[in-house]
């Protein structure tokens, strides 16, 4: 089985990548949270692999850290969730997000997720909350004050800004995916500045 993958960048989509090794391309399905940060196509990259092999299908999966990997395996493993909808809920929030929303039994976070119902989501629940806490526990101890994030009053500045992204015609789980990456970099906090640099993002 591939579980990893090194190699130059040849192609990149928000939902799939192509990597040569050795002059061979290798077409891989990932999550937006690996897509954004993956840089332009022709640099050197390096990706966690998941081998997903049925009937006289093969499909290869990408992760961009070790940690959105552990979670997709503990997606799939769940009843009705299989790899598709797993890189769905993967890029629908950051993957601290995903396991906070689990562990916390936030229906309504999940289920606002494209194609999650609500019996996916208590399913979800039920079988992963346990084999998540301590993930979630390690994430709330080491959040700490003075990252980049907008804080409680700058949330307007947030909505505003997805909002104008789906004005722009992106679908909201885009939006919201690409202006939380957009706050954390340096720069200005207006909506103006955040918007530019999430639009940068989006058409990278």
């Amino acid at each position: 089985m591939i579980a990893q993958l090194s190699g130059k960048l040849i192609e990149k989509q928000p939902n799939t990548v192509i990597i040569d090794v050795g002059g061979v391309g290798y077409d891989i399905t990932i999550p937006l949270s690996t897509f954004y940060e993956l840089g332009e196509p022709g640099i050197d990259v390096s990706l966690k692999i998941h081998t997903h092999v049925r009937e006289d299908v093969l499909q290869l999966f990408g992760f961009w850290t070790a940690r959105e990997k552990e979670l997709f395996l503990k997606l799939t493993s769940v009843s009705g969730v299989g790899p598709k909808l797993a890189i769905t809920m993967l890029s629908g929030m950051p993957a601290i997000e995903l396991v906070r929303a689990i562990t916390d039994n936030d229906l309504a976070r999940l289920t606002s997720i494209p194609g999650v119902g609500r019996k996916t989501a208590e399913r979800v629940v039920v079988e992963l909350r346990d084999k998540l806490s301590s993930i979630a526990l390690e994430a709330r101890e080491s959040d700490r004050p003075g990252t980049r994030e907008l804080a409680t009053g700058d949330a307007a500045v947030r909505n505003d800004t997805v909002a104008a992204l789906m004005s722009l015609g992106y679908p909201k789980a885009i939006a919201e995916r690409a202006v939380s990456f957009a706050v954390r970099e340096e720069g200005e906090r207006t909506i103006e500045a955040v918007l530019k640099r999430a639009l940068r993002r989006l058409s990278g």
